[in-house]
């Protein structure tokens, strides 16, 4: 059942919004997918600009939290991808407390205009739009246990996918226009001191690169993930909190994997872990995450 891989991947990063709705596969027309995903992630160690740290008053900061996650096939070609997760932070030590929330709506329009197959080898071409936006009154400037950076997003993503028999390989780059905020202080330290409750947000870029085997009941693949972040940003401060429009960079590995049950094929499990090994101005997480998904083809349940 590939098409019901889409869904199955379709995962938030805690905290730092880097949808993988982008797994090169579409859900076919009026085809439903929906379930959720329980992931954790934490770090004892960060990076303070380019210094990499501990900080005692923190210990181990930690996420967790489920997401619901749903994906419609508009047409084969077209599908809408709709994404909400709930988040609790803490911190093992100190004094600051941790939030707890719905964190950020995430809407995508996914398109593949371009399918062709020579024999063995198929490659696809894909166009993403998203949109999201805080869907709780959290509080941004509270990093690093915010739930979230508070932000308006809008993403642009092109993506490439040759697979040859049942190995693939899955290349994707986005932008990621931020909008600005409000924050509940009129000053702040930056680069400079700025008398004003506005902050302006740097864009992003993210490139994503992913390694695989691909069948009718079992996906696995390795994931190569580095989003960078534009001019605008600037680095913590030396022994100071984080900021949501510091820079923040993160290069990550992970490992995905999905199985289909023979018995109910409607029904698949999914599992992975990630790690952030290199990074400015976040911290060095580990993440690993499972769950379920049920598709449901409304065209057959009509007839």
């Amino acid at each position: 059942m590939r098409k019901l891989y889409l869904c199955c991947l379709f995962l938030i990063p805690l905290l730092i919004n880097a949808q993988t709705e982008i797994d090169a596969l579409m859900m076919n027309k009026n085809n439903f997918c929906f379930g959720a995903v329980y992931e954790y992630s934490s770090w004892n160690e960060y990076w303070e600009g380019t210094f990499k740290r501990e900080n005692l008053n923190l210990g181990t900061v930690s996420a967790q939290g489920p997401a619901l996650m749903c994906n419609y096939g508009i047409f084969d070609k077209l599908n809408f991808l709709f994404t909400v997760p709930y988040l609790e932070t803490k911190a093992t030590a100190g004094t600051m407390k941790g939030q707890k929330g719905i964190q950020d709506l995430s809407l995508t329009l996914k398109y593949m205009p371009i399918k062709k197959t020579f024999g063995a080898l198929t490659y696809s071409l894909f166009a993403l739009g998203s949109y999201s936006m805080p869907a709780s009154d959290y509080v941004a400037d509270y990093l690093p246990l915010s739930i979230g950076l508070g932000s308006k997003t809008g993403t642009l993503r092109l993506m490439g996918d040759v697979q040859y028999h049942r190995f693939f390989t899955t290349l994707s780059a986005a932008y990621i226009k931020k909008a600005n905020i409000t924050i509940d202080r009129n000053s702040y330290l930056a680069d400079e001191i700025h008398y004003t409750n506005k902050v302006n947000m740097p864009d992003a870029i993210n490139i994503n690169l992913r390694l695989g085997y691909r069948s009718s009941r079992l996906i696995a693949e390795a994931i190569i993930d580095n989003s960078v972040t534009q001019s605008g940003g600037f680095d913590i401060t030396k022994n100071n909190m984080p900021f949501p429009s510091n820079t923040m960079n993160a290069f990550k590995l992970g490992l995905n994997g999905k199985y289909t049950l023979k018995k109910l094929p409607e029904l698949a499990i999914v599992g992975g872990y990630n790690v952030v090994t290199e990074g400015r101005n976040v911290g060095e997480a580990s993440s690993l995450y499972g769950g379920v998904f049920y598709l449901i083809n409304f065209k057959n349940k009509n007839k």
